[in-house]
């Protein structure tokens, strides 16, 4: 078929299989399909593809409501974009042409054909990532997952700890890290109850910390854990007491998968990561260290043509306040709709680099001077930063302390 006219193509995703809708520039119906989830599946939508004139001169705009996955590997092969539709989106689009609230696949898959017939303007391709950086978000995404269930279950260690053995907080949650450190995941693990605890001897006490791989203070480290554990705290009855034991021992075992996992993926993460010709200015950056850097990289890609300017990467991230006015009246306040491990990677950003740049902290805290509170003090200095960042990126430059501060220090001194 010619490509005598613009085809839009919708995509309704499920488990097993895709429905498929093709339009013209009129919204007239050309074709509709469903199609499996397999190899076979994704030839078929793709021949269907060219036979209505997609090819890499004139490719077909493709609408989905997913980012992921293989079907979106295949569709992103060659120059077809791709643009992943928020479900909410395409359910408010379906009830500006029918107030019957019918809904169906071959429908969906039509509605989101007519998405982008009638506003594709106002939605945003997927990126033109590399292989790489692809690789490093799935990688930085899974390292990041591993550490947050990591501290979840070290939150659920110290809530159980607190209900019946005092003494293991007593004994760890001071240290930094706490719980969450290897010897004191062994420690436990070798006297899980306050009775083993109480009996356990300085030599048995030095092997368990010797087994986390300690090799120094370990002697003065035993002496101290002995005094805590034999000291007079409140007791479970010994049946309860022994339960709880074996409760804590399946999170032990919980938590030690979760360590080795964080600690294997952010191995793969520093791998792929110092690999990517974007890692020599990110890490440039004041408080940004290799795993810091690849979740920031992750998140916003090498696509350089991805955000129009450094305000739509403020924007994409959250750090750039949103105005809402009506009337007289006129809010600015901070974003609700953002990337979220973005905002989370900048908040952490901004606090480590307090202390890395002289710069960064004398910004931090007039802004506080002029009313910030924390929070809001760290998300602007994220905002700063990230604006930095983006012209860093775009002409090839290592960050420079001078360049970046020099209005803050200037102003700084005038205070002064």
């Amino acid at each position: 078929m010619e490509n005598s006219v613009t085809v839009f193509c919708g995509i309704d995703w499920a488990e097993s299989h895709h429905d498929v809708a093709l339009v013209d520039d009129a919204g007239q119906l050309l074709a509709k399909r469903r199609v499996s989830d397999d190899a076979a599946g994704y030839q078929l939508l793709l021949d269907l593809l060219a036979e209505h004139g997609d090819n890499p001169e004139h490719p077909i705009p493709v609408a989905i409501e997913t980012s992921r996955g293989l079907l979106v590997a295949a569709l992103r092969t060659g120059q077809r974009p791709i643009y992943a539709i928020n479900p909410l989106a395409a359910a408010r689009y379906r009830d500006r042409h029918g107030v019957s609230r019918k809904k169906s696949d071959p429908g969906d898959a039509l509605v989101l054909a007519n998405i982008l017939r009638t506003d594709m303007h106002a939605h945003r391709a997927l990126p033109a990532d590399s292989e790489l950086v692809q690789a490093i978000s799935v990688l930085a995404r899974a390292q990041q997952d591993a550490v947050w269930n990591r501290q979840q279950l070290v939150n659920q260690v110290r809530s159980l700890l607190r209900e019946y053995y005092p003494a293991a907080l007593d004994a760890f949650q001071a240290k930094q890290h706490g719980l969450a450190r290897p010897e004191a995941r062994a420690v436990l693990a070798a006297c899980p109850t306050p009775t083993r605890a109480a009996k356990a001897t300085v030599a048995q006490l030095r092997a368990a910390r010797k087994r986390a791989g300690r090799t120094r203070g370990i002697d003065a480290e035993a002496d101290r854990l002995k005094t805590v554990f034999r000291a007079n705290h409140p007791r479970q009855p010994q049946a309860v007491e022994d339960a709880m034991g074996h409760q804590l021992t399946a999170l032990l075992l919980q938590l030690d998968a979760a360590s080795e996992a964080s600690e294997r993926l952010a191995g793969a993460v520093e791998e792929h990561f110092r690999q990517h010709p974007d890692a020599e200015i990110l890490l440039s950056f004041p408080g940004l260290g290799v795993q810091l850097a690849a979740r920031v990289l992750a998140e916003i890609g090498d696509d350089r043509a991805r955000f129009a300017d450094a305000r739509a990467l403020k924007a994409y991230a959250g750090s750039a306040p949103i105005t809402r006015a009506s009337g007289k009246k006129r809010f600015v306040g901070r974003r609700f709709i953002k990337n979220n491990r973005l905002i989370t990677a900048g908040f952490l950003w901004a606090f480590s680099a307090l202390r890395a740049s002289p710069g960064a902290d004398a910004h931090y805290r007039r802004r506080r001077e002029a009313g910030d509170w924390h929070a809001q003090a760290q998300r602007h200095l994220f905002n700063r930063m990230i604006g930095q960042l983006y012209h860093c990126l775009q002409t090839r430059q290592l960050f420079d302390e001078h360049h970046a501060f020099t209005s803050s220090s200037a102003g700084l001194a005038v205070a002064a």
